[in-house]
């Protein structure tokens, strides 16, 4: 693995699911199986904000990734939001840290006490912090509104 690509969608669908998968979609991820880690970025890989992701691999296939993602009902009139933020240590080593809310604020200040107290509990020399944060601001009374961002692992891999 050479590359963690952060990416993002904002989408609304008839269900949960479907806004779900519809976000997924505007972040091009959709068609893998998503398998999810716990945020601890190898030393190894670049960290790349990209928005949407390239071609990945077969469609089917599993993508890991860290997620974060917020859904709202028809009838709430809040804007979801949902981001990732990231740190590297001077070996490359890193951590990851997601959260989701109706609060671009307090999501983002969320993320920072996430990192600075993954920070706390290593060893290791920080010195990088980036971080992607999504709004959906134009909901939809009639349909349920999905923000996703993902910071995604390399490029697929075959589940069989």
């Amino acid at each position: 693995m050479s590359q963690i690509r952060v990416v993002w969608g904002t989408a609304t669908g008839p269900t949960a699911m479907a806004s779900y998968d519809a976000a997924l979609a505007e972040a091009n991820v959709h068609n893998f199986n998503l398998i999810t880690v716990s945020s601890v970025i190898p030393a190894e890989p670049t960290v790349e904000a990209v928005g949407t992701a390239p071609d990945l691999g077969p469609a089917g296939e599993a993508l890991t990734v860290v997620e974060s993602r917020a859904t709202v009902a028809p009838d709430d009139d809040s804007d979801p939001c949902a981001g990732v933020g990231w740190t590297r240590s001077e070996s490359g080593r890193g951590l990851f840290y997601e959260c989701s809310g109706s609060d671009v604020e307090v999501v983002s200040a969320a993320i920072e006490d996430g990192l600075d107290a993954g920070r706390d509990l290593r060893d290791w020399s920080f010195h990088d912090d980036e971080r992607v944060v999504v709004e959906h601001t134009e909901g939809s009374s009639d349909a349920y509104t999905t923000v996703v961002v993902l910071a995604v692992y390399g490029d697929s891999w075959p589940l069989l």
